[in-house]
């Protein structure tokens, strides 16, 4: 089970106060996967993207999260006044499909190791990172290796991150794969507080996501057939 209140420690956001997408449009063998999408989030808010499996949700993800080039149209982070066409990696927490953990690290040893990369400027203590991990549901878990964990509990490893991040930005991929109904819940709940401080957050989930914040974007009333060569 998890923490019945799970609170990230994210009270010194970065500056980055909104996101627009301007007719974001990506096609790959010769085959649209999708064009035109356009949002905008400001603080608070984010976005939840749907579609059915290879509608190019991960693809998205990328594309605005940095690490895909390959797209047409215009990304812009607003920063105060100003606007960039790409986020500082300091300012985002990217979350994929794959859960990042080495197996042969124990969940303490893994975020310990992500934390001394990706969150320099806020040194975190084993004690933080130990009541991450028992507020996730890991308390007995904290020095086993990974590889002798189940799938659901390295999902978990990986989500303790949101509880340590110092990141405006979420952009998540499939968070809530291999958890259990009350899992997702507690997730869901992490991301409302993160909202609540300011964050912005990009999800994609095939489930259903109870989220007033969160507007939805489904992959699908952007699609068109195939493309002319």
């Amino acid at each position: 089970m998890l923490s019945s209140s799970i609170d990230p420690i994210n009270n010194q956001l970065s500056a980055v106060t909104g996101l627009e997408l301007n007719n974001i449009s990506c096609e790959k063998a010769y085959r649209q996967l999708f064009s035109g999408v356009s949002a905008s989030l400001s603080s608070g808010q984010g976005l939840h993207v749907a579609g059915s499996n290879g509608s190019g949700k991960t693809t998205l993800l990328k594309i605005i999260a940095g690490l895909s080039s390959d797209y047409h149209g215009s990304i812009s982070w607003r920063c105060g006044d100003d606007t960039h066409p790409f986020i500082d990696k300091s300012d985002l927490l990217y979350l994929g499909h794959l859960t990042g953990v080495k197996s042969l690290l124990s969940p303490l040893e893994n975020l310990t190791w992500w934390a001394s990369l990706c969150l320099p400027a806020y040194p975190l203590g084993s004690e933080e990172i130990s009541h991450a991990l028992q507020q996730i549901g890991l308390s007995s878990e904290l020095d086993t290796p990974c590889h002798f964990l189940s799938a659901g509990q390295q999902r978990r490893v990986a989500l303790a991150r949101l509880l340590l991040s110092q990141q405006r930005v979420w952009i998540l991929d499939e968070p809530f794969t291999a958890l259990d109904h009350s899992g997702i819940g507690q997730i869901e709940d992490c991301i409302k507080r993160h909202q609540s401080a300011g964050g912005i957050v990009i999800m994609t989930s095939h489930q259903a996501v109870n989220n007033s914040e969160l507007f939805h974007l489904d992959l699908a009333d952007y699609q068109q057939g195939p493309v002319s060569c």
